[in-house]
């Protein structure tokens, strides 16, 4: 049992990939920047009391589904989102939805994928793939950041739907069902353009938007003192990690944003939002700057108070030019 006409699309981050490539599915063909935009992809969050292999989770997108749901609402796409109790019926929904010949977005831990790289595989609940077929006691997976299809058997992609820890997937599948005539594309842009500045400058602080940046900033300069020097190294790897592997395409999505900013420019035939993607293009690079100074701390190890001063320093100013940026793209609009 495979989807008739499904093809696999390689992308630069999962979510975005499965959207993408679902939407196009039922014929509406958009950029990877515009999903991630329309979507209102783009975060900040440092949650200290969540624990994602031992370290405080940091993130630099929205939370898993947000993407998905929020492109479908603004280009008015019917979905179907479900969540299981048990294995076994997330199963029976799975192939069901592939017998009605539905391609499937599911989310999934990394670190129960075996055609991932040993490298890459680690505890990472938020990873999506779409499943686009069953043959025997293996399934055809699309996965949007690997070049080509490939297999999954069946005992290992139940593991990956049902994998312990923080975000529990639960099995969660997802898909369009029906698309509603055509859609406003400049005014999906806006509104997803006005979504992110309210998530960067309104959410409450301390943990989020740029106000995370902050706080994670004051935290970082106390990292040698409180947790040593090698715990320290630890704890900004994780940060790192989250940015320049997680966040796809390196900076935190930053770049992406900028690209989606480019293309809206085009769209709304307006040259402001172009120079706006130049100054998100120059904030990516300071995020990277940040992850070159970070690599070279790890290096040392030494947990020196003075390293570790100045990788705060560069955390919160990100935030105050973040907060800037994000402050002027609301008024523009």
């Amino acid at each position: 049992m495979i989807v008739k006409d499904f093809k696999h699309q390689q992308s630069a981050h999962c979510e975005n990939g499965v959207t993408l490539s679902l939407l196009k599915h039922y014929g509406i063909e958009l950029t990877e920047p515009l999903i991630f935009g329309i979507g209102a992809g783009l975060f900040f969050t440092h949650l200290p009391f969540v624990k994602l292999n031992g370290v405080p989770g940091t993130s630099f997108r929205i939370m898993p589904g947000y993407i998905f749901k929020k492109v479908c609402k603004e280009l008015g796409v019917k979905m179907k989102v479900q969540k299981f109790s048990s294995p076994e019926k997330a199963t029976r929904a799975l192939d069901e939805a592939l017998a009605n010949n539905h391609p499937v977005g599911l989310q999934s831990s990394v670190y129960f994928l075996p055609y991932f790289p040993p490298a890459w595989r680690f505890h990472f609940n938020a990873h999506n793939l779409i499943v686009y077929g069953k043959e025997g006691d293996e399934y055809l997976v699309s996965d949007p950041i690997m070049e080509t299809a490939t297999r999954l058997g069946a005992a290992d992609l139940q593991k990956a739907r049902f994998a312990k820890g923080f975000p529990a997937p639960n099995g969660k599948m997802y898909y369009p069902v029906q698309a509603y005539g055509k859609a406003n594309l400049p005014a999906a842009i806006i509104k997803g353009m006005k979504k992110t500045c309210f998530f960067m400058l309104s959410s409450p602080p301390p943990l989020f938007g740029y106000h995370g940046m902050v706080y994670l900033g004051k935290k970082i300069k106390k990292y040698p003192e409180k947790l040593g020097g090698r715990k320290a190294a630890l704890y900004i790897g994780s940060i790192v990690r989250m940015q320049e592997e997680i966040g796809t395409g390196g900076g935190g999505f930053r770049f992406l944003y900028a690209a989606f900013l480019q293309e809206a420019a085009a769209i709304l035939q307006d040259d402001r939002f172009l120079t706006m993607s130049g100054e998100m293009t120059s904030i990516g690079d300071e995020w990277r700057n940040f992850a070159f100074s970070c690599a070279r701390v790890m290096k040392d190890r030494s947990g020196s108070l003075s390293s570790y001063e100045e990788l705060g320093n560069m955390m919160i100013a990100l935030g105050a030019r973040e907060k800037d940026f994000f402050t002027r793209l609301k008024q523009m609009l």
